[in-house]
Parts: structure tokens; C-alpha cells; sequence
């Protein structure tokens, strides 16, 4: 009964012009995290080839944010400590001006991989806008856990140990 009732909301839906696509939940911890395709500041593609078999940190943060600053210096130093292991960094910059974002990370010698492609990245890990906001994704690709504000140096850098377990309680 569930399936014929879903069926007909959709039919309607698709009746009145609505869009197929339903945006989704973001996923919850211990889900599989459905990577969008996005395109980083220097033109590549991130999505879920890309994230296959690595442990993924994403951070959303933006460029007028001061605990941000600080926050993403020891994401920068994650993603160096990271460098040949199966673990990637991805900032996610809440701003749409790209040549400024560039500068910024520049200045700030950023050198980890940047989207701007927030809003997807958002609908599917998590709804908070709160900043810095940090998201972990195991090697298997679960959605580890979910870290709204700042963290300390030691705490960013201990996210190296997703790259050497397969599944964190």
C-alpha cells in the first residue's frame, strides 16, 4: 500500500510540473554518503570515483569566517600528514566568487583541493549551516560523523586515522 501511495505522490508530483528529482535527507551516520559531482577551483572533478576506497574529510567553511582561518590551517596540515595515504581533504567554500576564493587560498596557502559547489555537498551530508563544519567519511564510504565548529590542531590531525581503518565505531 506504502509503494502505491509513493507512486501516485510522485505521478502528481510530475503532473503539476514538479521536478522527478526529491531532494533527499542528508545521510545519517553509519550511511552510504551518495557523493554529488562537483567541480574544484582548479577545474577537475570530485564525486564518487573520485572518493572510492578513500577516507574523505570535507569542511565547509568561508572566506570572512576568522575561526575558519584558524580551522583550515590544520586542515592544511591534515592534508600535507595525508599526502600517499588513502585519506583526501575537500574545503567546501561557501562563497560564489571563484578568482576570490583562489586569492584567498593562495594568501592563506591553502593548498588542499576547494569546491564551490557547496549546496550540493550540503543536502547530502549535513543541513547545518553552521561554519567551520566538518564532515568524516570512512574508507568504505559511511558517513563517519558530522563536527560543527572549530576544532582544535590534535583533533583535526587525529582525523588521519580514517585513512588506516576501514570502518570507525
Amino acid at each position: 500500500m506504502k509503494r502505491r501511495t509513493l507512486l501516485s505522490h510522485a505521478l502528481a508530483g510530475l503532473a503539476l510540473g514538479r521536478s522527478a528529482a526529491v531532494r533527499a535527507a542528508p545521510a545519517q551516520r553509519g550511511q552510504v554518503v551518495p557523493w554529488p559531482d562537483l567541480t574544484l577551483l582548479d577545474g577537475s572533478r570530485f564525486g564518487a570515483a573520485q572518493a572510492a576506497g578513500q577516507a574523505v574529510v570535507v569542511v565547509f567553511w568561508s572566506t570572512s569566517c576568522p575561526f575558519c582561518r584558524r580551522h583550515n590551517q590544520h586542515v592544511e596540515k591534515l592534508h600535507r600528514a595525508a599526502a600517499g595515504q588513502r585519506l583526501k581533504v575537500l574545503g567546501v567554500a561557501r562563497e560564489s566568487d571563484a578568482a576570490w576564493v583562489r586569492r584567498f587560498a593562495q594568501q592563506q596557502g591553502y593548498s588542499f583541493p576547494i569546491t564551490l559547489d557547496h549546496a550540493p555537498l550540503a543536502a547530502v551530508l549535513a543541513a547545518r549551516a553552521i561554519i567551520p563544519l566538518t564532515a568524516t567519511i570512512d574508507r568504505l564510504g559511511l558517513l563517519n560523523e558530522v563536527i560543527p565548529g572549530e576544532m582544535a590542531e590534535d583533533d583535526v590531525l587525529g582525523l588521519i586515522k580514517l585513512a588506516r581503518t576501514e570502518k570507525l565505531a
